[in-house]
């Protein structure tokens, strides 16, 4: 079987990139499949993570203005698609370029479109009347565009709800990118969030979370991992709430599962998300998650007070007492840690393959 995936790049350091590593790896190396991965303008090279050297890459240029942007990436997935002649066609591009690709290809071949974000990554409660219209149009856009895919998948149940009309709709969570043999002791008192610097993660409502908890535990600390952006500002809100000596703001790291098995307790303050690919790295190392029950994903991965926990959305309060509750109980932490790491394996990619190998085979 030929698979072409038709995403923006895969040098980034998100989720997206580290999901189509391994995914397309598996489909490589296991399935024995022939995959060839394309981008834009050499977005295929130096890639952050790591992909099977038997996957095949291409890369599209383009530039100017929209309309001859546009073009130039029309004329190019046809020649790739005339050349490669793919079986399948996944598409993983969150532009409306990408919702495009159906009406670019035509029905010759089928066409699978990954949804990896929300719709609300489109919207900012500040958004004026006319930037609200503007959006609620392009919501409804693509709408449209995502009926004419065979298959049209997204990460959770939850996700779901943001396409209520399509009715070629599929869930098929993330797989795990690593189920390591070893698990963290959870003795450290180090508290870990990794994710980019934006206004999605909710870092700013994690500091105001930490102020509470250090004012308890002064000798604990706080390690966030991810791309930064001074435009947030994180930096001058810690040193406004000082609490700037026991908050970390770190570089994101390949080797991120080494972070989680230091860590005791992790952390997703997100607004809203695609799925919380963190959480279940987190839990494949026995690391108890505390999250905000955000849209969409955390209430798919985790069973509350079970093997984590979830407090309402935005609840800066709760989430403080969240993770108060495991700082201050060494037992809760192991038991709620031992089960997410055995709860988590149903996210394994040999599972996860299966899955998509199924909706491939029903073409």
């Amino acid at each position: 079987m030929k698979l072409l995936y038709i995403t923006n790049g895969i040098n980034g350091v998100g989720g997206l990139e580290r999901v189509l590593s391994l995914k397309a790896s598996y489909f490589v190396d296991v399935l024995h499949f022939e995959v060839t991965i394309v981008g834009l303008n050499n977005g295929n090279e130096n890639p952050f993570y790591s992909f099977s050297e038997n996957i095949n890459f291409e890369s599209i240029f383009v530039k100017g203005n929209p309309i001859q942007y546009f073009i130039q990436y029309k004329k190019g997935i046809i020649a790739i698609i005339n050349r490669i002649k793919p079986d399948i066609v996944l598409v993983c591009d969150d532009g409306l370029k990408g919702f495009s690709i159906p009406i670019i290809i035509g029905k010759k071949i089928p066409c699978i479109y990954e949804r990896h974000v929300s719709k609300k990554i489109e919207w900012k409660e500040d958004f004026n009347i006319a930037q609200k219209i503007t959006t609620k149009l392009k919501w409804e856009l693509m709408d449209y565009l995502a009926s004419k895919f065979d298959a049209f998948v997204v990460l959770t149940q939850g996700n779901t709800k943001e396409w209520k009309n399509l009715k070629n709709i599929h869930v098929i969570p993330n797989p795990l990118t690593f189920l390591p043999e070893q698990t963290s002791e959870l003795k450290s008192k180090k508290v870990i969030a990794v994710g980019k610097q934006s206004y999605q993660k909710g870092f700013d409502l994690l500091l105001k979370a930490w102020q509470i908890v250090v004012s308890k535990y002064d000798d604990w600390e706080l390690n966030i991992y991810g791309t930064k952006d001074a435009s947030q500002g994180l930096e001058t809100i810690a040193t406004e709430l000082q609490i700037e000596t026991s908050v970390h703001f770190l570089n994101p790291v390949q080797n991120i599962q080494s972070k989680y098995l230091e860590s005791s307790i992790f952390v997703l303050s997100s607004r809203y998300e695609g799925f919380g690919m963190v959480l279940i790295e987190a839990m494949a190392c026995g690391v108890p998650c505390v999250s905000f029950d955000c849209p969409f994903g955390p209430s798919d991965i985790i069973h509350h007070e079970e093997d984590g926990v979830l407090v309402p959305n935005g609840n800066i309060a709760l989430l403080a007492n969240g993770i108060a509750n495991l700082v201050k109980n060494n037992e809760l932490r192991l038991q709620m840690g031992n089960l997410a790491k055995k709860n988590v394996e149903k996210y394994k990619i040999d599972v996860i393959g299966r899955l998509w190998q199924q909706l491939f085979n029903s073409f």
